[in-house]
């Protein structure tokens, strides 16, 4: 019993520190801010994994100078049955992040280009 209680935890351990990184390249030199509203959706199943945090780029309302480095956002980590998501920044206004059909990989690193 105390063996099926500790896989059981340690399972539970797997699947929360599980984490999909999606590194951002922007072509355009202006001001980027991402909102908290920012998902990857599984297809298949519409599970969003919800955006942790973010790096190089604000959270809305404030802004970042977009200065050639890009950016990088860390989700939640995807279902072990998740071959294709979309990245989608659900926002009140034109001109949200938007990335259709991401292939899945082994590693849950991705590098898009916006």
């Amino acid at each position: 019993m105390i063996e099926t209680e500790e896989l059981i935890e340690v399972k539970t351990l797997e699947s929360e520190e599980r984490q999909t990184i999606v590194h951002c390249t922007c072509g355009d030199i202006y001001a980027y801010r991402v909102w908290p509203s920012t998902y990857l959706i599984e297809h298949g199943t519409g599970k969003r994994a919800k955006l942790i945090t973010a790096f190089n780029i604000s959270f809305a309302p404030q802004w970042t100078e977009n200065d050639g480095r890009g950016f990088t956002l860390i989700f939640e980590g995807l279902s072990k049955g998740c071959a294709v998501f979309d990245l989608k920044e659900i926002i009140p206004q034109d001109g949200g992040f938007e990335v259709l059909r991401i292939q899945r990989n082994k590693s849950d690193v991705y590098q898009v280009s916006l």
